[in-house]
Parts: structure tokens; C-alpha cells; sequence
């Protein structure tokens, strides 16, 4: 199957799912339980997370899935995957809680340790932002697709805005903000911080604190085919998929950097010691 065709079965996917959450939205009552983790889970977790492996058993071609609610499959099974299918069936679960409408639907191709589909639906906009490794980046709104585009800059550059987390802002990320001259925070919830990236609406997006592979396989693929890059804070590499152990490295996303291929965007990462 052609993988444009592919992404668009799966942007069709993502957008059931994002009505099975507006319906949940849309109670008094969300459900709300705890995983052994203290991280909250809402009947609409579940309900995308039905719908997703639903249709994505569905689709013409077959690969595994590994969602952040299904059960874990041993790293044993999982490193002999070429192709697997990575989902976060609501990312952004406290932000949904709250109620702030920044919340979304990742569903990601991976092979070979990369993303090479993204696709990240935002149901309270109605935005489907994807993109296909080597065919760009893309939003689908009102009827309309635009390609993306992530804004050039330079890391000396004065008043680059930069991305925080509303619930991560720790000490090591002040100390990253503080390396920069007049820096403009944004604050922005859930996938959708990559996404400002790659629209071109801000430059830097640091994340020091933990994260899981699915929340931010999908966006990666947007952000990288739209001209940024995703990079491990200790390595100075692209984050890298299908590990043993699914938690994330500290990483920050940038834009367009002017003057530097992504390998050495570690120029801009704080002390280790941070």
C-alpha cells in the first residue's frame, strides 16, 4: 500500500477517535481511574484506544501494535518487529481532564527504530497534522491541507520562543531557558508542542522530564519533515524507537537550525549535570 494512501487511512482512523473522545468530553462524568504509575486514565482513553486498533486491523496492510493501553509486549517479541504501529490513544489525558481542549490522537509507523508516519489529530479543532518520511509535513483544517514548515533561526537569535510544558517547567529546564537571550515562553499541552514547531510558530521545545515513545513518535515524523529535528539530550542524535525500555531520554525539539545539520544540534542543550 502506498504510504500517502496509508497516512490518509490512518488521519480517517484518528479522526474516529477523536469522536469517541468528544463523546466522552461532552459528560459530567470522564471516568477518571489511576495507573500504577498515579498517571490518570478516562473512559475516553479506552474508547480511542478501541477504535484505533479496530481500524488499524482493518487496514489492507497488517502490522503489530503497541499502544501506551494495551497490554505490554515483551521487548523479546518487540525487537523482531520491522514495522509496528505506536499509539497514544489520548495524549494529554490531564489536559483533557482539565478540560483546556489540548489534548490529541498519535498514531505512528515505526521501522527500524524511526518514525516514518505520523499522524496526530486534535479533536477539539479539528486539526489532522501528518507527515510521511520524505513526502513533508502536513495540516488537514476546515476542508483545506497546507504544507508545514518549521521557522529557520539561529540559537543566539534574541525573543526565540521557546516551548514548556504547563506541568514539566523543572529546574533543568529553566536552566536550558536561561542559555537564551529574551527567550518568549509558550506554554502548550500535550503533542501539540512539537506541532507549534512545526507550523513555524516557535523555535525550541526542551523536554527535560520523563516521557514514553509513544507520546512523541507521531510528532517527531510531523516535526522532522517539516524541517526540525528531535534530539536525544545526551547523545545529540534523533530519539530512537522500540527500545527495551520504552521511557524517552531528556531530548529537545527544535525548528529549522540555521547553520547546523540536526546531529550537531547538541550545541544548545544544557549542562548534563542539569
Amino acid at each position: 500500500m502506498d504510504r500517502t494512501e496509508l497516512a490518509k487511512e490512518v488521519v480517517r482512523i484518528a479522526r474516529q477517535a477523536g469522536a469517541a473522545i468528544m463523546a466522552v468530553y461532552a459528560k459530567e462524568e470522564v471516568g477518571i481511574e489511576f495507573k500504577p504509575d498515579e498517571s490518570p486514565l478516562t473512559l475516553a482513553d479506552r474508547a480511542s484506544n478501541e477504535v484505533i486498533c479496530a481500524g488499524l486491523a482493518a487496514l489492507p496492510v497488517q502490522y503489530p501494535v503497541v499502544s501506551e493501553e494495551n497490554k505490554a509486549i515483551p521487548f523479546g517479541e518487540r525487537r523482531a518487529y520491522s514495522f509496528y504501529w505506536l499509539v497514544d490513544p489520548l495524549d494529554g489525558t490531564k489536559e483533557f481532564i482539565k478540560r483546556n481542549g489540548e489534548f490529541t490522537v498519535n498514531i505512528a509507523l515505526i521501522h527500524q527504530g524511526q518514525p516514518v508516519l505520523g499522524v496526530v489529530f486534535v479533536p477539539c479543532f479539528q486539526e489532522a497534522y501528518w507527515a510521511v518520511k520524505g513526502q513533508g509535513a502536513y495540516l488537514e483544517t476546515d476542508g483545506e491541507s497546507r504544507r508545514l514548515q518549521a521557522a529557520s533561526f539561529g540559537l543566539s537569535d534574541a525573543g526565540l520562543r521557546l516551548v514548556c510544558s504547563r506541568s514539566h517547567l523543572n529546574e533543568a529546564t529553566q536552566a536550558f531557558v536561561d542559555q537564551f537571550e529574551a527567550p518568549v515562553l509558550v506554554s502548550q499541552g500535550s503533542s501539540l508542542k512539537f506541532l507549534v514547531l512545526a507550523k513555524g510558530e516557535a523555535h525550541v521545545y526542551p523536554r527535560l522530564a520523563p516521557t514514553m515513545e509513544w507520546d512523541t513518535a507521531a510528532a517527531q515524523a510531523i516535526l522532522t519533515e517539516s524541517g526540525g529535528a528531535v534530539i536525544n539530550q545526551e547523545t545529540g542524535l534523533p530519539l530512537q524507537y522500540n527500545k527495551e525500555n520504552l521511557l524517552n531520554p531528556r531530548f529537545v525539539a527544535y525548528g529549522r537550525l540555521r547553520g547546523s545539520d540536526p546531529g550537531r544540534a547538541e550545541q544548545a542543550l544544557p549542562p548534563k549535570e542539569a
